[in-house]
Formats: structure tokens, sequence, C-alpha cells
């Protein structure tokens, strides 16, 4: 199929496919005139490509993970992906409570900008102000 169809089967943009392509995520058959033609199975390998890229990895993470799909029975690279998934989540945990840290900050913030600003509408005389 051209990429136009896998595009289309996949929801995935053929930018993206491109992209894929060029990461070496996904590979294709040239026609005569050039034209990218992919298999059948592609379908079911873009999928699972999307689904690593929703859970946080890099096109060069995925990289390292494919290669389990295509030997799933080499213990060694079962294992490699395994640490790969395992460093990512770790990666995204830290994240995440970096995000935390920031947001009890900023509400740390509003709730003094809250306290100011009931103070403002509690104050009889307009405040002037500076030019």
């Amino acid at each position: 199929m051209r990429i136009g169809e896998l595009s289309k089967r996949t929801g995935v943009s053929p930018r993206s496919l491109r992209y894929y392509e060029e990461q070496g995520l996904l590979t294709s058959s040239r026609s005569d005139a050039g034209q990218r033609h992919y298999s059948d199975a592609e379908v079911e390998r873009v999928s699972l490509i999307r689904q690593l890229f929703d859970a946080g990895m890099s096109s060069q993470v995925i990289a390292a993970v494919l290669p389990c799909v295509e030997t799933p029975s080499d213990p060694d690279v079962v294992e490699l992906a395994f640490a790969t998934m395992t460093r990512v989540r770790d990666r995204i945990d830290a994240d995440i409570a970096h995000l935390i840290q920031t947001r009890d900050a900023l509400d740390v913030l509003i709730e003094a900008n809250s306290r100011h600003r009931a103070g403002l509408s509690t104050t009889s005389e307009p405040v002037p102000r500076s030019a």
C-alpha cells in the first residue's frame, strides 16, 4: 500500500510516517517512480509506534525497544527493552514530582495574591497610581 493508504488506515499523517521511516522505526520499499510502498504488517507496527509515543517515549527510545518485537525470544533484547521502558517511567515519575512541586509553589503565590485582592476590595479609598 502507498503512504496515503497507510495514513488512512492508521490515522497517522503521511508526514509522521515519513518521520518514522527517517528514524528507522518503519520501513518501506520503493517503486520505480520512487513512491513508498508498505506491507500490511506496517499497520500494526504504526499502531505500536503510536502506543510507544503515547507512553512518553522518544523516537530514539522507541528504536531501542522495537527489536524486542522483532526478536521476542532473545532474552538480551527483552531485558534491554525492559530496562529502557523502566528508565522512561522513572523519568516520567521525576517529571511528575517536579510538576507537583511547581504547582505547589504556584498555589502559594495564588493564595498570597488572593489575600492581596481581598485587602484591596475592603479599602475605602482608591489607591493612586504612579506614572
